[in-house]
């Protein structure tokens, strides 16, 4: 339940970030409605996965998936290049999350 959760926040970190962009610096209402809500929820639900994970831990999940799910929406969606050194670094990043996960001693199995 707590990786659905933080999922969730990620996913709704990534709305928000995306929105940001759209909102124009805040010139574009339904952007900026869409900015306001996402972190709002965003940080709440990680607020509630920090109750029972570690804060370090969380944080990294968050934002190594956040950086990379944001970069596929920028690839995917805003027409931004990626290039190699792009890809092989969110490729460590990933790495790294599932290295934490699987090995860490700091995660409850």
């Amino acid at each position: 339940m707590i990786y659905l959760l933080l999922c969730l926040a990620i996913l709704a970190e990534v709305i928000a970030t995306s929105a940001l962009k759209a909102s124009d610096s805040f010139t574009k209402l339904g952007p900026s409605i869409i900015l306001v809500v996402g972190y709002a929820v965003a940080f709440y639900l990680l607020s509630v996965v920090m109750r029972s994970m570690p804060t370090g831990l969380a944080y990294a999940i968050w934002a190594g998936l956040g950086v990379v799910l944001i970069s596929l929406y920028g690839y995917f969606f805003a027409n931004e290049k990626l290039d190699a050194a792009a890809c092989i670094g969110m490729s460590l990043i990933v790495a790294g999350v599932v290295v934490i996960n699987v090995f860490s001693k700091t995660v409850s199995h």
